[in-house]
């Protein structure tokens, strides 16, 4: 039989050069027999068939036989994926061994086509770098299973104008991890550094920053928020922001509560105000349009407040009956909850609806600008005043619109703004209005504001106030692999010195951003393989001793990321707004009750030296990224034991990972899980997290309205800040890939 090699010369068919391909792929997982593979390849040969082709046909059947009884055909289908990569790039790139060519000339290569930013060869040498590709472990990629391979070779490795394989999985690593450490004055020390963490699969970077490090266009951020004004400028100022943050691949949280509702005065013309659902229609259409390349459609979630006048347009946005005029399909909508609203509904009582801009215009104050007791003095301020135009409503109505649309739509997000404000440590700088497309960042927000416009000779000159315009930095450890002490301390201190640098090293969208970035220095440390730790401890989900690993492996992540914090702030200097903060004064550690002597020590020494970073703990949902990492995504549970991932006309079989007739017994799916438990979890974990975390609740058609309310009641008074998704059993929702880290 004849065959047709990869640089197109044909040779006779030798069998025993497949047979070594196949004995190399499956020799460390003795329970996949190499004949198994052999025997259901054959019946596919013809006469011609490219070798090329034969890797592929080999690669699909190793695929197809992954299954719960023998879930390692994932890896022989990766190893088998990984030497079809070796053989494109040693063709494409012209080096004569099988395996990595030279990091250098690679990098160089990849620099003179405009693929890689001139800033590496600009800071490493020639013998930097020939140092740095030594350093790579090649036998790393084989910690990848199928799918995080697939993943990375489809969607971050760099290749060629005609998609031809150029750069291989560890130097992708060492490419992310020489750009983060390229400013560190030990730059090597810290290349390696950062290179291991990424490559061991220790903990992963958010996609913006695995997908555009070591770029020219390095644009590394996640999460971005805004806040919409009440004047025309305004509202189209954020369009145009957002336009730009998704232009570069970041998702986007806009709160529009400022806005005044439909039928609201405009220059004393009464009734005429459109409300804010014309406005989020905008950003809707702007979502659709700016696409990435035609890669993705943008995304954005835009929240408004519960007392807001057109709260109840708001929350049919989504749903599948009403006036289309008023739907705005591609958003996705998030309502900011007082504590207030929530005793209302458990008392059965009135709700009171304003217009932002009526309150302003006659009571002084912007309600919105409060929280806590405060908030409530205003609200009930407004209600005692008959000046004051209000719509009355039942608060378990709202709720039963909540409910309903999160039943049918899977949102509103939920955000709990009087937990979020209580738990800010940067309170003395602001306030925090609501969170970003995944619900794990909760900082300091203030709209942009246009001071004058000036024009000379015809050069027009607009002068512009930037507010806080939120930016997140995030990554992820991956606890299915990191759940000792050890390993955390190890790993987080890593990773927040990785994050910080992100900071200076970016390419920002718009100007507010690098403003707001680097006056709070804000990142979020995550985390992914949840459950796989669980089950590799042998937790049941559903008990008491998960709820007491929850509580201890985040305090430690927490201790671990504020001790590097500030660790780094006493080599590179505290965050500009440190003082005055709760993190100088001492009021976080003790709101927390972290009074053992080791916090108390670091408590004392944080307020000596301050911290980098105004935030530092937020948990995203690493959608992407936890199948590169081969870990279960974010706090999540599983869905399945085994399931098929579709990619581009392929159907890919997997499993939970690291299945086997040990943890099988631990993993509990997420749709059978009492949520009860998952809340209390989700509690336990939100004492150490000074943002927010990306949590989903699962349901079933079969829930009965009451039990569902119930679940939002647990949350709020379990102490979480914010609800991601309600993910009906019967329902598709999609996740964020900006924010997966």
């Amino acid at each position: 039989m004849i065959i047709v090699k990869r640089d197109g010369t044909k040779e006779e068919l030798v069998f025993a050069k497949m047979k070594k391909v196949i004995d190399f792929a499956c020799e460390t997982y003795p329970e996949c027999d190499p004949l198994e593979l052999e025997t259901a390849l054959l019946p596919l040969f013809r006469n011609g068939i490219t070798t090329q082709e034969i890797q592929r046909l080999l690669i699909q059947v190793a695929v197809e036989k992954t299954s719960v009884e023998q879930p390692n055909w994932q890896y022989v289908a990766a190893k088998l994926l990984s030497y079809d990569l070796y053989k494109e790039a040693r063709l494409n790139r012209k080096y004569g061994h099988f395996g990595y060519g030279d990091l250098y000339s690679l990098i160089t290569y990849l620099t003179d086509m405009g693929l890689y930013g001139k800033y590496i060869l600009e800071h490493y040498s020639r013998e930097e770098i020939q140092e740095l590709g030594a350093y790579i472990e090649p036998e790393r990629d084989y910690l990848l299973n199928y799918i995080g391979l697939k993943t990375l070779a489809d969607r971050y490795l760099i290749k060629g104008l005609d998609k031809e394989v150029l750069e291989l999985p560890q130097e992708l690593f060492m490419g992310v991890a020489m750009h983060l450490a390229m400013k560190e004055t030990d730059k090597l020390r810290w290349a390696k550094q950062f290179y291991d963490v990424l490559s061991n699969l220790e903990m992963t970077v958010a996609t913006p920053t695995l997908a555009n490090a070591r770029k020219p266009l390095h644009q590394l951020s996640s999460c971005f928020i805004d806040t919409v004004p009440d004047n025309l400028w305004g509202i189209y100022n954020v369009d145009q922001s957002f336009a730009q943050v998704s232009k570069h691949g970041g998702g986007m949280g806009i709160y529009v509560g400022k806005v005044r509702s439909r039928g609201s005065n405009i220059r004393g013309f009464k009734g005429v105000a459109g409300g804010v659902v014309p406005w989020i229609k905008n950003y809707n259409n702007t979502a659709i349009a700016v696409d990435q390349l035609g890669v993705r459609s943008g995304a954005v979630a835009v929240y408004l407040d519960v007392w807001h006048k057109d709260i109840l347009d708001f929350l049919n946005l989504k749903t599948n009956n009403g006036d289309d005029r008023m739907k705005a399909h591609d958003i996705f909508p998030g309502v900011c909850i007082p504590d207030l609203f929530m005793k209302t509904v458990e008392e059965r009582g009135t709700w009171y609806l304003f217009d932002p801009h009526e309150v302003r215009k006659i009571k002084g104050y912007s309600i919105e600008d409060s929280w806590g007791e405060e908030f409530e003095s205003r609200y009930w301020d407004c209600v005692n005043d008959d000046k004051i135009s209000k719509d009355e409503i039942p608060a378990i109505d709202i709720m039963k619109r909540v409910l309903t649309s999160s039943f049918e739509t899977g949102t509103p997000f939920v955000f709990f703004r009087d937990t979020v404000n209580r738990a800010n440590p940067n309170k003395h700088k602001g306030m925090i209005y609501c969170s970003n497309l995944c619900t794990e960042i909760c900082q300091n927000m203030s709209a942009t504001e246009m001071i004058q416009t000036e024009h000379e000779d015809g050069i027009i000159t607009t002068k512009v106030k930037s507010g806080d315009f939120v930016v997140c930095n995030l990554s992820s450890t991956n606890l299915g692999r990191v759940y000792t002490k050890e390993d955390i301390e190890r790993v987080v201190t890593t990773q927040m010195r990785m994050m910080d640098n992100v900071i200076d090293l970016n390419y920002y969208p718009i100007p507010q951003a690098q403003i707001t970035n680097k006056k709070y220095r804000a990142v979020g440390l995550g985390s992914s393989g949840y459950h796989q730790m669980l089950a590799q401890l042998k937790i049941q989900w559903e008990s008491d001793e998960h709820v007491q690993k929850a509580d201890e492996v985040y305090e430690w992540m927490n201790y671990y990321a504020i001790k590097a914090s500030m660790e780094i702030a006493q080599e590179k200097g505290a965050y500009p707004v440190f003082e005055g903060s709760e993190w100088q004064t001492g009021e976080y550690f003790e709101a927390r009750g972290y009074n053992s002597p080791e916090w108390l020590e670091l408590k004392e020494q944080v307020a000596k030296h301050g911290v980098r970073n105004g935030w530092m703990f937020a948990i995203a949902p690493t959608a992407s990224t936890s199948l590169i990492a081969g870990s279960t995504a974010g706090i999540d549970p599983i869905f399945n034991k085994f399931f098929v991932e579709e990619k581009k006309n392929a159907v890919i079989p997997q499993t939970a990972p690291n299945l086997n007739p040990e943890t099988m017994w631990f993993y509990k799916e997420a749709h059978r899980i009492d949520q009860h438990w998952s809340i209390r979890a989700a509690g336990a974990r939100q004492r150490h997290i000074d943002q927010s975390q990306s949590f989903n609740l699962y349901i079933t058609p079969e829930l009965s309205a009451r039990e569902f309310l119930e679940m939002y009641m647990a949350a709020w008074k379990n102490g979480l800040k914010t609800v991601y998704y309600c993910r009906n059993k019967s329902l598709e929702v999609e996740d964020c890939v900006s924010c997966s880290a």
